[in-house]
């Protein structure tokens, strides 16, 4: 992954983390890597995976058990919710752009419908 300095790290590890629980990367119920080593995969301080940890559990979607470690959530409706809001997000990108193009919203469809049928 690499990081945007402009931007706080632990923000950009939990946006991440809650990509990969959305998409189904990271599985519901499913046990979590330590933090010692989702710091080696990121590169990063284990202090920096251990902040957006715990923003992830504030926020529901992962679990501490002190004896047995830090699950995701098997609460399938925050899991969708969190990706609608991911997927909310990046539609208010793609409308800000299609008004700065002057595009109507048929228009807009027109070119996303044949933009995905040629990826």
């Amino acid at each position: 992954m690499e990081f945007d300095n402009n931007r706080p790290i632990y923000l950009q590890l939990l946006e991440d983390f809650k990509l990969k629980i959305s998409s189904g990367q990271w599985k519901s119920g499913e046990k979590m890597d330590t933090v010692r080593n989702l710091a080696k995969i990121y590169g990063v301080n284990p202090n920096t995976v251990q902040r957006a940890l715990q923003d992830l559990e504030r926020e529901g979607l992962a679990k501490s058990n002190r004896t047995m470690g830090r699950f995701i959530t098997d609460d399938e409706s925050l899991i969708e919710e969190i990706a609608r809001g991911a997927f909310y997000k990046s539609c208010d990108e793609l409308i800000e752009v299609a008004e700065e193009l002057n595009l109507t919203k048929e228009k807009s469809l027109t070119l996303l419908d044949e933009y995905w049928r040629e990826s």
